[in-house]
């Protein structure tokens, strides 16, 4: 899909309000992970961020240095309303060509949303993004879907295969706090950058 096709199928989807995937609060998953870091002015970049609510329940915990992007100008605008006042970065953008250097690379819909033929280039850009020692940590499906994506499925052994050149795999394991509809289809990932 070219870089235009890309945004106006997004975009679409946000001016349609078709975001069957919005669960409408911070998945548990990642809640409980953010629970756990201590360091809350690490640099933390959401790609892909949605209604961004893993960055609300970021600011809400003191988190200092928080980074969204989505390709969507029209979701992108409704942030911008959402968030005013508020200590956080919006951009509007291709992740694929952001800039930036990050602690923590927080994953929750995005890498689902790529056809798997980008996968390479998803791994190979958090690889770029991360400070050394930086993480990717979130949930990917653990499942393969029976239609054509998105959303696009996968399995462990994929994951592995795919991130391990590049990170350790400290945590790549089924969630057990999933909502209802995932519950035993995500796996919760986080490696940090070789």
């Amino acid at each position: 899909m070219r870089q235009d096709e890309k945004l106006e199928f997004w975009d679409r989807r946000w001016k349609d309000n078709n975001t069957g995937w919005d669960l409408h609060s911070v998945s548990s998953p990642i809640k409980e992970y953010i629970d756990s870091l201590r360091d809350k002015n690490i640099a933390i970049l959401i790609p892909g961020c949605g209604n961004a609510y893993e960055a609300e329940y970021l600011l809400g915990a003191h988190f200092s240095n928080v980074t969204v992007i989505d390709i969507s100008p029209t979701l992108v605008n409704k942030l911008k309303q959402k968030f005013s006042g508020k200590p956080i970065r919006i951009l509007c953008g291709d992740f694929f060509l952001h800039n930036g250097k990050y602690d923590l690379i927080l994953e929750q819909t995005f890498f689902c949303a790529i056809d798997p033929s980008a996968r390479n280039r998803y791994v190979e850009k958090c690889y770029e993004l991360l400070n050394a020692r930086g993480k990717i940590a979130g949930v990917l499906f653990g499942i393969e879907f029976e239609k054509e994506g998105p959303p696009y499925g996968g399995n462990k052994a994929e994951y592995e295969k795919l991130f391990s050149p590049k990170f350790n795999l400290n945590r790549l394991s089924v969630c057990k706090n999933s909502v209802e509809p995932r519950l035993d289809n995500e796996l919760f990932i986080e490696f940090e950058r070789k």
